[in-house]
């Protein structure tokens, strides 16, 4: 039976990765690492290039087309390999048509407002693809293991922690169906990367000159919270994992297979979504081909 665009685009695309829909999610059956028998680097590497080849097709026709946007949510554990994905999965497509947000502590002004108002401003218009590299899950997040930092947030009314979190996931569905209903297609990605590996990842920014940069004192802090952080992922992917806004815990262990899987669910959630180069209406049609007509003469 054939569905509406409208509800083609609140399908999610089908993975052995997509968090599912019932809170059954348990991060301690989530792969870290590729399953047996997974592709190979090379073979990964050769499949996200044709995935961009696709995508850069898509994106022109979603852009053409202006009734869509597509916004895509990364969230991760430091060097889970957010930043390198989002470069090689958006290798050689439009930049004109993608915009990159990332979001870190907020400042005073975002402090003042409610904890999804930072991120709103930042949605992608029709046409584009908008990727968040994290954001407003890090208030459920990062503010559930430091619930310290709720003070600076000045809330009128004080919650107990064990409702404040059930809240806000409830705001986040709210929000995020809302934007749906609108024409944003969701599309969010934790990337699961395993302790050992992280380990690995820092100790080689400290070991190498070139990646000194990307280290920094509290990531190994941060570290020291796992378990803490890994309670607040399950509790976040199971309240917030809907048809219209899927979550897809993707490992994250080999940055290749990773990256080809991003890669190819962004194209498979807009092939489900289908985006079309506009019609003109007739007249304007007529119009073209008198021009054109006009054109292939000489005296043009």
């Amino acid at each position: 039976m054939r569905v509406s665009r409208t509800e083609a685009a609140a399908r999610a695309a089908k993975s052995r990765y997509r968090v599912p829909y019932d809170g059954s999610f348990r991060v301690a059956d989530a792969r870290t690492a590729p399953p047996e028998g997974a592709p190979q680097n090379k073979r990964c590497r050769a499949r996200l290039d044709r995935a961009i080849a696709t995508l850069r097709d898509l994106q022109e026709r979603l852009n053409a087309e202006h009734r869509w946007a597509l916004l895509i949510v990364f969230q991760a554990m430091d060097a889970a390999g957010k930043d390198g994905t989002i470069r090689a999965v958006m290798t050689g497509i439009n930049p004109a048509g993608v915009e990159v947000h990332s979001f870190k502590q907020p400042n005073s002004e975002e402090l003042d407002h409610d904890f999804l108002w930072r991120t709103s401003g930042r949605l992608p218009e029709r046409g584009r693809i908008g990727i968040f590299n994290r954001s407003f899950y890090e208030e459920v997040l990062v503010a559930r293991v430091h619930p310290e930092l709720l003070a600076a947030q000045h809330q009128p009314v004080h919650v107990p922690n064990r409702r404040l979190w059930a809240q806000r996931c409830e705001s986040i569905r709210d929000h995020e169906k809302h934007l749906a209903r609108s024409g944003t297609v969701i599309l969010k990605f934790w990337l699961n990367v395993s302790r050992e590996e992280q380990r690995k990842r820092f100790l080689s920014r400290i070991e190498k000159a070139e990646k000194n940069w990307k280290f920094q004192a509290a990531d190994v802090r941060e570290r020291e919270r796992w378990n803490d952080y890994m309670a607040a992922y399950e509790d976040a992917l199971r309240e917030t994992s809907r048809p219209w806004a899927p979550w897809y815990a993707i490992p994250a262990d080999d940055k290749d297979y990773m990256r080809m899987n991003v890669a190819e669910l962004v194209v498979e959630t807009l092939r489900l979504l289908d985006p079309r180069y506009p019609r003109l209406p007739k007249a304007e049609r007529e119009e073209l081909a008198r021009l054109q007509k006009k054109l292939r003469t000489r005296r043009a």
